[in-house]
């Protein structure tokens, strides 16, 4: 953990400006846990959190991200991260050394 952590502001966002596509159509709003249904697979983490399977150029990314709502629309924000298929491999594939470490931690 870095020493000098600074404290977060409310509107800065640790993520980078992966693919975010501010003309994507309105979302149906779902329960926690739900899938949505969207034209993108979409599932509801809490709230406006959500996990997206979206193309993107070309590409498929998994995109894990906090929408907000506009003019009764959800946009996408940029306050989240967007993984290839392979990188989203790779951090399934270290749940149980994460979970582990959690689990001591607590």
């Amino acid at each position: 953990m870095p020493k000098n952590k600074k404290k977060a502001e409310s509107s800065s966002s640790d993520s980078d400006d992966g693919p975010v596509d501010k003309n994507q159509p309105p979302e149906k709003k779902a329960k926690m846990g739900s899938r949505t249904d969207d034209k993108e697979p979409t599932w509801v983490l809490q709230g406006k959190k959500l996990v997206k399977i979206r193309e993107f150029k070309g590409k498929v990314y998994i995109d894990i991200r906090e929408f907000y709502e506009k003019n009764g629309e959800l946009l996408p924000g940029k306050k989240g991260i967007s993984m290839t298929p392979d990188m989203w491999r790779k951090l399934l594939s270290l749940s149980d050394e994460i979970n582990e470490t959690i689990s001591s931690m607590c």
